[in-house]
C-alpha cells in the first residue's frame, strides 16, 4: 500500500461527511455532464472517492465503472449505492493504468478533482484517450495553480505527504492542461473556472469520431 492510498484510506470517513465546497458550480458540472448522456452509455469515473457523483449520474446511463485507489472510499461508495438501490454502478479499488484499452472502452470518462493529485497526469490523459470510444468525452475538473502563489505548495506537499497530513499535489496551469488534452488528440468543447479562487477548471474534451 503506497502513501497516497494510506492517506485516502485514513481520511475516507471525514471526506464522506464533508460538504460540497461550491454547490452552485457542482450543480453546473452535473448539468453539463448529463447533457451529453444517452441511456446506453458506459461511463468510467476514476478517482471516484465515496461515489456521490457516480450515484447522481447512474439513472441516466447504462453502466458506470467507478474506481479509486482507496478501499475505504470504495466501501463507503458501495454502501451509499446499496442504500439508494443503485444497481448499475460497479465500484472497484483499482487504478486507471490497470484498465487495458483492448478490453475496456467507454463512452465517457470522468476525472474529477484528480489530475492535480497524479504525478503522471500527462500519461493519464493519454490513457484516457485510449479508453474512450470515438466521439466519447473526457470530463475533468482540476486545480490549475501553476503561475499563482499557491504553486509554492510543491515545496510543502512532499513534507505533508511524508507526515501523512496531505496527498501529493502537482502544479500545472490551465494552458498546460489544455495543451496536453489537445496534444493527446482531444478537442476542448467547454472550459470554465470555479471556486472562490477561480483556480478550479472544469473541462469537457471530446475524442473525434
Amino acid at each position: 500500500m503506497n502513501k497516497s492510498q494510506k492517506f485516502w484510506d485514513k481520511v475516507a470517513q471525514k471526506y464522506a461527511k464533508s460538504p460540497i465546497a461550491d454547490e452552485q458550480a457542482y450543480q453546473k458540472k452535473l448539468q453539463q455532464t448529463q447533457a451529453k448522456f444517452t441511456p446506453d452509455m458506459k461511463i468510467l469515473e476514476f478517482g471516484c472517492g465515496t461515489g456521490s457523483t457516480a450515484i447522481i449520474h447512474a439513472p441516466f446511463v447504462e453502466h458506470i465503472l467507478a474506481i479509486d485507489i482507496s478501499e475505504n472510499m470504495v466501501e463507503i461508495a458501495r454502501q451509499k449505492a446499496d442504500k439508494e438501490n443503485i444497481t448499475n454502478i460497479t465500484f472497484k479499488r483499482q487504478t486507471l493504468d490497470e484498465l487495458d484499452a483492448s478490453q475496456h472502452r467507454f463512452d465517457m470518462v470522468l476525472g474529477l478533482n484528480i489530475l492535480h493529485l497524479l504525478p503522471n497526469w500527462q500519461d493519464v490523459i493519454k490513457h484516457v484517450v485510449e479508453l474512450l470510444e470515438p466521439g466519447g468525452s473526457f470530463v475533468s475538473s482540476s486545480a490549475c495553480i501553476g503561475g499563482t502563489p499557491l504553486a509554492l505548495i510543491k515545496f510543502v506537499a512532499p513534507i505533508g505527504k511524508a507526515l501523512g497530513l496531505m496527498p501529493d499535489v502537482f502544479v500545472f496551469t490551465q494552458q498546460q492542461l489544455v495543451a496536453e488534452l489537445e496534444q493527446a488528440g482531444l478537442v476542448v468543447e467547454t472550459q470554465w473556472h470555479h471556486g472562490k479562487s477561480g483556480l478550479g477548471v472544469f473541462i469537457i474534451a471530446t475524442k473525434p469520431d
